[in-house]
């Protein structure tokens, strides 16, 4: 249904605001307030708040994540960034899969599945989407959902 993507990313932001606010992490929002697509809100809002979960797991304390929504002709891309440990290119390919964990011991300390970018990534080809990971070690990952128009 048609949605107004900054309130659906305002309440992603606020679902993991709390946990964001107990490791002193600060959460910024860049996108047109008149912005309206057509998802399945609540699907779509779980696939940001995986991705916002992740970025507050595996950034520092302290951090900052941006959330951000761009408009294309064909398509738009919502975008979870952090600044936390950054993920090398060797396992960008299998991130998506089911159970994958770059580093399992640090995985399970944190409370990861190794499900949440799997749902990510369904959830984004429900859509008729997709999802794509920029990320490098010391860097940091900006995540992105592509959905067309």
């Amino acid at each position: 249904e048609p949605t107004n993507l900054t309130s659906m990313l305002r309440g992603a932001v606020e679902l993991v605001q709390r946990k964001a606010d107990a490791v002193g992490m600060s959460i910024t929002l860049d996108c047109d307030p008149a912005l309206t697509i057509t998802v399945n809100s609540p699907l779509m809002e779980q696939a940001v708040v995986n991705l916002l979960d992740n970025a507050i797991k595996y950034s520092n304390s302290g951090g900052s994540i941006e959330v951000s929504a761009e408009t294309y002709p064909r398509h738009v891309v919502i975008s979870v960034t952090d600044h936390g440990c950054g993920i090398e290119k060797i396992h960008h390919a299998r991130l998506f899969e089911r159970f994958y964990r770059v580093d399992r011991a640090r995985s399970r300390e944190l409370g990861g599945t190794g499900l949440g970018l799997s749902i990510v990534r369904h959830i984004a080809v429900v859509h008729g989407g997709e999802v794509n990971v920029e990320s490098s070690p010391g860097k940091g990952s900006r995540f992105s959902i592509t959905i067309p128009l």
